[in-house]
């Protein structure tokens, strides 16, 4: 992402061409931006320069269209072209947040309008619109969607540019509006989903929602209205509590468990901090409820849909005894942050185990290496002398071989008693016998029935199967999660592991078949109830439920449960569209073990219906045209662009995960994260360097070229290009070296 924080920073100091309304200048530069992104300036500044909220940036590769669009201020012409573009982020006259949480999930909607500012009304420029997930822009008479078309839908435009739109790091999703008019306004409805967090009986999720002052337009010319409306949905009948909010809200409406509020106001500017609020579910103990639904004339399957959603409660049950083994990979792509990141993680994981728990450690390349014989007690001595062996031991090199340490832990755990057998697997590649690990590991549980090892795995990267990895911990009852970014392996590791080691409730199972002629979860198996997590199991089913359904299982005394679940007819809550990405992401490996093409086109199904990009769809971008005049038609023809019965489809990037790269696991590659990108230069300082050796590269303000003193005529055109480059980004001190140079 410094590419990007860079062209943001090029952006900022090319506005200060711009003269406002009232004659005001634009906003300074941040604090430290004097010192440049990359070439020696605070790495805080470039976090900053960032998107935290849904942005708009006009994307500039001509710095002379740089201008207020109706009142000129007649600056210097520029010559030079800039790429990679600077980014100029653009003024923000609207904005509404809106959240509707229900069970697990929060559904967002931002709903912004921008102006280019910053465009002359003589020139366009391209829009890049940067968010967590996008589904709607309009821009004057265009309209553009997102859309999910299948793989074999060729319909594509086949010359679409790469930078058209995906993802430019995980969560973090972008696309790019051809030849906007300087002026016009950028409307944009974006919406996505996010996982709500849960501890110790509380929800909670932050929405990112903190703009930066230099998008905030003159008060004088545009009146800010701020507007968040949030609603919350239990599902159950049980009392729902708001705890905490990060801006105000007035309650606006209860009924049953269903609480709406709502805040509204004039502000001089927009948000300054991210959205967050959290709420509690009250439940003194174990307790949930089955949430059915009939199907529509839309869905993938004529059979109805439940979802039985199980709550930790806010009780202290007691947590398992548990005989923990980390199988953890050190091969050769793990070399770096990653492993580093890894060993933090279970210098932290292992402090957290108790007495009257039992560990070893797995670590696995080409070869298998433990760190003890035996399953170990956990006490002081037995902790310190594993956290010395991590260091020792945590040392990347060699290939990726899965299944023989996997073997060698359900081994040592065969010898457990009156504890949770659980193996934690973290590992960075794929490799070839993915599928026969699943079957050998599928039949070793089934003959060791309910004293069968809980398998929880976790993904690092873009290389690995992550398919493979939710398989393999659907089969084992236990918990997949990944990280995509080296920044956040350490916190990811831990919360997952947190939350599969702390099980209170085990081997569960509902007494629903009896009274169905179908009953289908969307999973291998149920998983156990987490302290720190709700349960949530999707399915299908044909028949009529009961009006309750009972759970039984067992808690960490041996003792059976059973919890009393009411069923629930629903209509106000979307399930297709709450379960949607959990379903697509459990067919799809279902789909992957099996090779069975009718699960494949169950996946498609779902990813269109529902919007969401899955391994055999792709996401569009699709440009309609209003019905225009004569005189538009024909501008929007020497344009290139289709007539309004002709929408346009253009190929967005980066948003499947794969089913593993074999070759890049075998090559032990470390780029397999979105966070590495290589360095971007520009161009014309290229061209410098190329036509004159002893030319050094200036990739920022405080870093001058000193030319050599014989200087052909290329160079000097080269060097008034360089000058003019500068000139308008504000880096006069280095543009007068190189000219007092050049003249020598």
């Amino acid at each position: 992402m410094e590419g990007f924080a860079r062209a943001v920073e090029d952006g900022l100091k090319l506005s200060k061409r711009l003269v406002l309304p009232g004659g005001l200048p634009p906003p300074r530069p941040l604090a430290g931006m004097d010192r440049g992104v990359g070439g020696g300036g605070d790495a805080s500044v470039a976090a900053l320069l960032l998107p935290s909220a849904p942005m708009a940036y006009a994307v500039v590769t001509d710095p002379g269209a740089v201008d207020t669009p109706d009142v000129p201020s007649y600056q210097p012409y520029v010559y030079g072209r800039l790429d990679p573009p600077a980014l100029i982020p653009l003024q923000m006259k609207e904005v509404d947040l809106s959240v509707d949480c229900a069970l697990g999930e929060a559904a967002v909607t931002v709903r912004a309008r921008w102006w280019l500012h910053c465009i002359t009304r003589s020139r366009d420029c391209d829009v890049r619109i940067v968010v967590p997930m996008g589904d709607q822009v309009t821009v004057g008479r265009r309209s553009y969607n997102t859309q999910v078309i299948e793989v074999e839908d060729h319909t594509t435009e086949n010359a679409a540019k790469a930078d058209s739109g995906g993802l430019l790091k995980p969560q973090l999703f972008y696309l790019t509006i051809s030849q906007i008019e300087g002026g016009a306004d950028i409307s944009a409805t974006i919406r996505w989903s996010q996982k709500l967090h849960y501890d110790n009986g509380r929800f909670s999720v932050d929405i990112p929602f903190r703009f930066p002052y230099y998008v905030n337009p003159l008060p004088k010319v545009f009146m800010k209205r701020e507007k968040i409306q949030l609603t919350v949905n239990s599902g159950f009948s049980k009392e729902v509590l708001l705890q905490g909010t990060s801006h105000p809200l007035k309650e606006k409406g209860r009924q049953g468990e269903k609480l709406s509020f709502r805040h509204e106001a004039t502000v001089e500017n927009w948000s300054s901090k991210d959205f967050n609020f959290s709420y509690s579910v009250y439940s003194g103990d174990l307790s949930g409820g089955v949430l059915v639904q009939p199907s529509t004339l839309r869905d993938y399957d004529d059979r109805d849909r439940f979802c039985i959603f199980l709550l930790p409660g806010g009780g202290n049950r007691k947590v398992f005894r548990k005989a923990v083994v980390f199988v953890i990979d050190t091969s050769g792509s793990m070399q770096g942050h990653p492993l580093e990141n890894v060993k933090n993680a279970m210098s932290t994981a292992l402090s957290e185990l108790t007495e009257g728990d039992y560990f070893n450690i797995i670590t696995f390349n080409d070869e298998l290496h433990s760190f003890s014989s035996c399953l170990e007690k956990v006490n002081e001595k037995s902790i310190a002398s594993a956290l010395d062996w991590i260091n020792l031991n945590f040392v990347a090199g060699g290939g990726t071989d899965i299944m023989h340490p996997l073997n060698e832990a359900m081994a040592s755990l065969s010898s457990a008693h009156d504890v949770l057998p659980q193996i934690f697997l973290m590992t960075d590649g794929s490799v070839d016998d993915e599928h026969n690990i699943c079957q050998t590991v599928k039949t070793e549980l089934i003959s060791r029935g309910s004293k069968s090892p809980r398998i929880s795995t976790f993904g690092l990267g873009l290389y690995c199967n992550h398919y493979f990895l939710r398989m393999l911990a659907s089969i084992g009852r236990g918990h997949y999660d990944a990280a995509f970014e080296t920044g956040s392996i350490e916190s990811q590791v831990l919360r997952w592991f947190r939350k599969a080691s702390s099980t209170i409730v085990a081997n569960i199972s509902i007494d629903a078949t009896a009274h169905l002629d179908e009953f289908e979860i969307d999973s291998e198996y149920i998983p156990d109830i987490s302290a720190k997590s709700p349960l949530c199991i999707s399915g299908k089913y044909q028949g009529k439920f009961p009006d309750m359904v009972t759970a039984k299982g067992y808690l960490a005394d041996m003792r059976e449960i059973s919890i009393e679940l009411k069923v629930q007819h629903i209509k106000d809550i979307p399930l297709d569209k709450v379960l949607a990405a959990q379903q697509i992401g459990l067919l799809t490996a279902k789909a992957w073990l099996s090779s069975d093409k009718q699960l494949e086109r169950k996946v498609v199904k779902l990813s269109i219906q529902n919007s969401i990009p899955s391994e055999y769809t792709s996401m569009v971008l699709l440009q309609t045209l209003e019905k225009v005049d004569a005189a538009q038609k024909v501008k929007q023809k020497l344009k290139g662009h289709k007539g309004p019965d002709e929408p346009r489809r253009i190929p967005l990037q980066c948003l499947k995960l794969g089913f593993g790269d074999r070759a890049a696991t075998r090559e032990n590659l470390v780029t397999g994260f979105g966070d590495v990108k290589p360095l971007e230069t520009f161009e014309i300082l290229n061209k410098a360097a190329g036509c004159c050796s002893r030319l050094a590269d200036c990739l920022c303000c405080m870093c001058c070229i000193k030319a050599c003193n014989k200087m052909n005529d290329q160079c000097a055109i080269v060097m008034t290009q360089v000058c003019a480059a500068f000139a308008c980004l504000g880096c006069y001190e280095c543009c007068a070296e190189l000219c007092s140079g050049s003249d020598s």
